[in-house]
């Protein structure tokens, strides 16, 4: 009995832990103290729901024991800084806390629309530029994600007390710059908007392709990503890089199941069985795409990927692919977000359209960047072009130095394959 209440108390945490962190944020104004204290609702629930049963609505248990910690918490703070006079602050957002009453329909309608504000500056103040990226992803895994630090060491493989300590100095670290929470107005919004997309994209990469490890693949993180990117477009539905990052990981990720043979090894996109891809995801990634476009913003990189992205969904097989349109919006996106890896991503996409000395050619300039030179896919890529003008040798070469480059266990027996599976001559 107490196993079942337990996985349900943890089901409900992970929903709706990030709603009551960033309501209980909105009245203390610390990110900090505003997840101890919805911590302290969480091992309220512990204690009590074994004993007296579950509440009728359990989310809005938690919510309203979290709310009632934060106005304890506000009283207290009244009362010491009373004797420094200093008490305006704490005073009115005593005034404005109202605990909600939930069997009411318009206050609950109203709670709604103050949680949906609530989270938006949650997850603009767990991305401040401030911290670094590294602190930016835990923080978010830990306040919107809901998970533990146990689950995000496990994630990134590393330790928990790896976790604990960024995330410790990320909320310091907001606390010691007096962060406001708020969603940044003018053109700070498009600033910081740009961050939390980042975070975001950061936390489905890792899931897409581990950076390190034995697993090519972590799902989870992917989902987890997925899930921030679709609050965050119910969230900001005007931005049109919101609706162009969620396209892009909805279409990427219906690729999963696609991506790994039965043992694990990756499988390439152009190998690909399609009638594997999730074709649910990705419709749903389409019209998101859809939604980007019909802003009539101008593309961004995230629009530019999904756009991308969206030529291989739309192509029943990999011959059918429309490179010269993919090689053509490469351009566009160096255009708006110039980077080498990027310009490696267009060398690819010319290889295919207008043949492999022609994404060669790219590719043994981006060889002098020194941004690339630990970049494992720099020579994964010049290998390929190698091995399809038949210059055997070198493209084993290059295979191999991918292989001694690759962090992840899978990659690199996949580029050593690569390598021996060539012909010996030259």
């Amino acid at each position: 009995m107490h196993s079942a209440v337990h996985d349900t108390i943890a089901a409900v945490w992970r929903i709706e832990s990030a709603r009551i962190v960033a309501a209980v944020a909105r009245r203390v104004r610390d990110v900090g103290v505003a997840e101890e204290l919805a911590q302290d609702a969480l091992v309220a629930a512990l204690e009590r729901w074994p004993m007296d049963g579950l509440p009728d609505k359990p989310a809005a248990w938690l919510m309203t024991t979290a709310l009632n910690r934060a106005l304890d918490h506000l009283r207290h703070r009244q009362m010491a800084d009373a004797r420094h006079g200093d008490i305006a602050a704490d005073l009115e957002a005593l005034a404005a806390h109202v605990v909600p009453d939930f069997s009411d329909s318009l206050d609950q309608q109203r709670e709604h629309a103050a949680l949906g504000d609530d989270l938006l500056r949650l997850i603009f103040t767990a991305c401040h530029p401030v911290l670094s990226p590294e602190a930016r992803v835990a923080l978010t895994l830990k306040l919107l994600g809901g998970l533990s630090t146990a689950e995000i060491a496990r994630a990134y493989l590393v330790t928990e007390p790896t976790v604990a300590q960024r995330i410790v100095r990320a909320k310091r670290a907001l606390a010691d710059a007096q962060v406001p929470f708020e969603v940044p107005q003018g053109e700070q919004l498009s600033l910081r908007l740009a961050s939390v997309l980042e975070v975001v994209y950061l936390i489905f990469n890792e899931g897409y392709t581990a950076t390190s490890g034995g697993d090519w693949m972590r799902p989870a993180l992917c989902n987890e990503a997925l899930r921030l990117g679709r609050m965050l477009a119910e969230l900001a539905p005007q931005e049109a890089e919101v609706h162009g990052l969620v396209a892009l990981m909805e279409i990427q990720a219906s690729r999963t199941a696609a991506r790994t043979d039965r043992e694990g090894n990756p499988i390439l996109l152009d190998r690909q069985d399609r009638a594997r891809w999730d074709w649910l995801l990705i419709r749903r990634g389409l019209a998101a795409l859809d939604r980007a476009q019909a802003l009539g913003q101008p593309a961004g990189r995230y629009r530019l990927q999904a756009e991308i992205a969206a030529c291989h969904a739309r192509a029943a097989r990999a011959e059918d692919t429309d490179w010269p349109q993919i090689a053509a919006l490469y351009a566009e996106l160096m255009r708006v977000a110039p980077s080498p890896v990027i310009e490696l991503n267009r060398a690819v996409a010319v290889g295919m359209a207008e043949g492999p000395a022609a994404g060669l050619a790219i590719v043994e300039t981006l060889l002098q960047d020194k941004a690339l030179q630990r970049y494992h896919w720099l020579p994964a890529v010049q290998g390929d072009l190698l091995a399809k003008l038949g210059r055997s040798a070198a493209a084993r070469e290059a295979f191999l130095r991918a292989a001694e480059l690759a962090g992840n266990e899978r990659e690199r027996a996949l580029l050593q394959a690569r390598a021996e599976a060539l012909p010996d001559a030259s």
